[in-house]
C-alpha cells in the first residue's frame, strides 16, 4: 500500500507516516475494502514528556501525543490543523507548539475559553500584578449555595473574581492577561487536592452535584478550608508554563494572532475554506458516555453560561443510528474543508463495556462521504491512575485504548 502525499515538494512532510510499525495485526473489510489495522503502544509510550500547557482537565480528552504523532508525520511548518470536537484544545496546543495553523471548533464555549488563553500566555509577573488588583468584599456571597464546596471567604474571592471578570468581558476590556485568569481559575474551581479552591471532591473535570457534594463531605467528615485563590492561581500558571521555553511561547502566540475559534455544529462551519485543512486530528461524543453539561455546571456558572442549552448542543446520541447520523453529517463537512491530499485522524474508543467499536462505525462513514480509509490504529495501553479511582479493572470497560481511524482525501 502506497501512502505517499501528493505535495511532492513540502519535504518537511512524511511521505509514509505508518512507517516503522510493526505489520498489520488484521483487516477490517469495510464498504468491500480491506483496511489495515495496526495495534500497540504507538504514542503512550512518552506520555510523561508532553508540554506542561497541557495539564488543564477536561472529560474524555485524549493525550497530546496522539494529536502530535500525526502533526509530526502529515504536516510542515505553516499548514493547518484542525479538530471539530475541540474539547479542551490539545490538538490546537500541539499544532501551535509544532508551528501549524489552528483551526478549532467546539459548540461548548468552554472550549475556547480553555484554549485561547493557552495560546496567548502571558507572562508570569503580569499575571501576579493583576491578581493583586482583585479586591475582595468583606461580605457577600454568591447567587446560588456553594457552601458544600467552599469556605465562606473563599466563595467571595470567587464571587468577587468572577464580577470583576464579567465586568471586563462586558466592557470589552478583557485582555490576555485576563482571559488566562479566567481560564485557570475555571480549572481550580473544583477537585481532589487542596491546589483546588474547594473541599475534597471529585477530579476536576466532574463538578458534582450539591446535594452529592454533601453527602461527601458527611462521608469524610469534612468542611470546606479557606483556600487563597489568588496564591493558588498563581501556582497553577506556574505549573502551565515550567516547561515552555522561549520558542514555545513565541510558537504559541504567533498561532494565536491568527487562530480561528469556533462554536458551531461541527457539520456548518462554513467559515472555513473548502480545500484548505492539512490534518483534522478529532475526537467526537462518545454517544452518551460523558454528560458535558452536567459535569461542566459549575465552571458554566462562573463564566456565566447556561449549562442546560449547550448540553442540549453536544452530539448525546442514545443510539448508534443517531450518533452514526451525526457523524456522517461531521464528515460530509471534513471531506469539504480538507485539501486533496489532506488527513483525518478521528479517534473514538469502545462503548457499551466493549461491545461496541467505534471504528468499525465511522470507517464506513468516512469512505462514504468520500475519503479513503487508509487504517484503523489501536493504541493499547493500561490504565492510568485517574482511571483506577474508579476501580475499573484493565480492559473491563473498554475505555482504555485510542482507536483512530486514519482517512486520506485523494488528490
Amino acid at each position: 500500500m502506497t501512502l505517499a502525499v501528493t505535495h511532492a515538494t513540502r519535504s518537511a512532510r512524511k511521505s509514509h507516516p505508518l512507517r516503522n510499525l510493526p505489520a498489520p495485526a488484521g483487516t477490517l473489510k469495510l464498504n468491500g475494502a480491506a483496511v489495515p489495522v495496526f495495534v500497540g503502544e504507538l504514542w503512550t509510550a512518552k506520555q510523561r514528556q508532553a508540554s506542561s500547557i497541557h495539564e488543564i482537565s477536561y472529560r474524555a480528552c485524549f493525550k497530546p501525543q496522539l494529536p502530535a504523532w500525526f502533526i509530526e508525520r502529515l504536516t510542515a511548518t505553516g499548514d493547518t490543523v484542525y479538530d471539530p470536537f475541540s474539547g479542551r484544545g490539545t490538538t490546537a496546543l500541539e499544532a501551535a507548539l509544532h508551528g501549524r495553523g489552528v483551526i478549532a471548533n467546539d459548540v461548548n464555549p468552554l472550549s475556547a475559553l480553555l484554549t485561547l488563553p493557552r495560546l496567548e500566555v502571558p507572562e508570569l509577573p503580569e499575571v501576579e500584578q493583576r491578581l493583586g488588583r482583585l479586591r475582595i468584599p468583606p461580605r457577600g456571597g454568591a447567587d446560588l449555595d456553594l457552601s458544600m464546596f467552599f469556605h465562606p471567604r473563599t466563595e467571595r474571592e470567587i464571587v468577587a473574581l468572577r464580577s470583576y471578570l464579567e465586568r471586563l468581558k462586558e466592557y470589552g476590556d478583557e485582555d490576555a492577561v485576563d482571559r488566562w485568569i479566567r481560564m485557570v481559575a475555571t480549572n481550580r474551581l473544583t477537585g481532589h487536592s487542596p491546589g483546588f479552591f474547594s473541599v475534597y471532591t471529585l477530579p476536576p473535570n466532574q463538578a458534582v452535584s450539591p446535594e452529592n457534594q454533601r453527602k461527601i463531605n458527611r462521608k469524610l467528615k469534612q468542611k470546606p478550608l479557606y483556600r487563597d485563590i489568588r496564591a493558588l492561581i498563581l501556582r497553577k500558571s506556574v505549573q502551565l508554563q515550567h516547561k515552555l521555553s522561549a520558542t514555545d511561547k513565541e510558537r504559541l502566540r504567533r498561532a494565536a494572532a491568527d487562530a480561528v475559534f469556533l462554536t458551531r455544529d461541527a457539520a456548518l462551519t462554513r467559515e472555513i475554506h473548502a480545500n484548505s485543512i492539512q490534518l483534522t486530528v478529532t475526537s467526537p461524543p462518545f454517544l452518551d458516555v460523558v454528560q458535558y453539561a452536567r459535569d461542566n455546571w459549575l465552571r458554566c456558572w462562573f463564566n456565566g453560561l447556561d449549562a442546560e442549552a449547550i448540553g442540549r448542543r453536544i452530539t448525546m446520541a442514545k443510539t448508534l443510528e443517531d450518533w452514526a447520523g451525526a457523524m456522517s453529517r461531521a464528515f460530509a463537512e471534513l471531506y469539504r474543508v480538507t485539501r486533496p491530499g489532506g488527513w483525518v485522524a478521528f479517534e473514538v474508543g469502545e462503548v457499551r463495556r466493549g461491545a461496541v467499536k467505534l471504528d468499525e462505525i465511522v470507517a464506513p462513514l468516512g469512505m462514504d462521504a468520500g475519503f479513503d480509509c487508509v487504517a484503523v490504529l489501536i493504541n493499547s495501553q493500561r490504565f492510568t491512575k485517574t482511571a483506577n479511582i474508579w476501580g475499573v479493572a484493565n480492559n473491563q470497560l473498554g475505555t482504555n485504548s485510542n482507536r483512530i481511524a486514519l482517512f486520506r482525501k485523494a488528490g
